[in-house]
């Protein structure tokens, strides 16, 4: 099992990732870096020119010899979401051990914080030479064909084909938000504008697995206790919740999306519809409402969800010193040495 550090996305980092990922973004290139215990953003790159003119002229000079870091580098090509982009870790051979550790500890929560199915490839390197281009051909080459696909991802993989391509509009059935996987009927894209504007603070969303499309199950301002008993435990589900609270003097407006989807009980129909639709409206959540999601949060079960549940996750515990080495004892004693008196 992996271990997490803990480290997560500053509110500036998460809405730079907006911007970023924003279909009329120039962004082309996103270095990050672990600042006081956050990731945040220290510098990004314009695209000028083709990706892989961009990419000769910007990797290696942003790479710093002794500090590691992580670069989002956006490629021309495009999928469902929007632009593809390369994934990239910087851990140098010059970096200390502990960078070492904590760099390689945050990446998973980083890589889901930008939001994976934006991530067409990925890439790590030691010394420059591996970022290079020269570098990157190199990795496509050696990375070889896919592995086969399981039962359950080619289950999802045909959904997923099924969905692209769709055309949705406002001629459509239910009046949509473009770019979800499925389509968000009016009344669930209210309850969201009623939630940025405090008329509630709890929307909770379904799927229509027949019609496809995103349906709003609950609106209401209310205790985050009430969440463990509204969301059911029998099936899937996503919740938007609008959380501002204090923390060690500082004020936080944080706000919450939580997927619950049961351990047992489900099809595997439901299951991947659940994951493949979670993302594109987490995307259009932010894009196209300017809100940023300040934590992200997964349960197979409910229950465990309330308040101090929610505070953890969003203002986790962080443990990065190792105990002291203890000199080990030595053999117990065998008691006072004999003397011998001379003759």
């Amino acid at each position: 099992m992996s271990h997490q550090s803990g480290i997560q996305g500053a509110t500036s980092l998460l809405k730079s990732f907006s911007d970023a990922r924003a279909a009329n973004s120039h962004i082309r290139l996103l270095k990050v870096a672990i600042d006081n215990e956050q990731l945040v953003a220290v510098h990004h790159a314009t695209a000028t020119k083709s990706w892989q003119d961009d990419y000769e002229n910007s990797m290696i000079p942003c790479l710093n010899q002794a500090e590691p870091c992580y670069i989002f580098f956006r490629l021309d090509s495009k999928n469902a979401n929007g632009y593809e982009w390369l994934f990239i870790s910087w851990i140098p051979d010059d970096a200390s051990v502990r960078q070492k550790m904590l760099y390689a500890s945050t990446r998973a929560t980083l890589k889901r914080e930008f939001g994976g199915t934006y991530i067409k490839d990925e890439l790590s390197g030691t010394v420059p030479s591996d970022l290079s281009m020269a570098g990157y051909k190199r990795h496509v080459q050696t990375a070889g064909a896919p592995a086969p696909l399981t039962n359950a991802e080619q289950e999802l993989s045909d959904i997923k084909k099924s969905q692209t391509g769709v055309e949705i509009g406002v001629d459509t059935k239910h009046q949509t938000i473009s770019g979800v996987g499925f389509p968000v009927s009016s009344e669930a894209q209210h309850a969201i504008k009623d939630l940025k504007s405090g008329k509630v603070n709890i929307v909770l969303f379904s799927l229509d697995l027949t019609k496809e499309v995103v349906n709003l199950e609950a609106a209401r301002k209310g205790h985050l206790q009430d969440l463990s008993r509204i969301i059911t435990k029998e099936q899937g589900r996503y919740a938007l919740v609008s959380y501002p609270h204090s923390y060690e003097g500082d004020h936080f407006d944080s706000l919450v999306f939580i997927y619950s989807m049961p351990s047992s009980g489900c099809s595997i129909k439901e299951r991947m519809l659940y994951s493949s639709c979670k993302n594109p409206l987490i995307h259009t959540i932010e894009a196209e409402l300017g809100v940023v999601i300040s934590k992200r949060i997964e349960t197979d079960d409910p229950s465990e969800i309330n308040e101090e549940y929610i505070r953890d996750q969003i203002h986790p515990k962080i443990h990065l010193h190792q105990p002291l080495f203890a000199k080990p004892k030595g053999p117990p004693s065998r008691g006072n040495k004999r003397i011998a008196k001379p003759e």
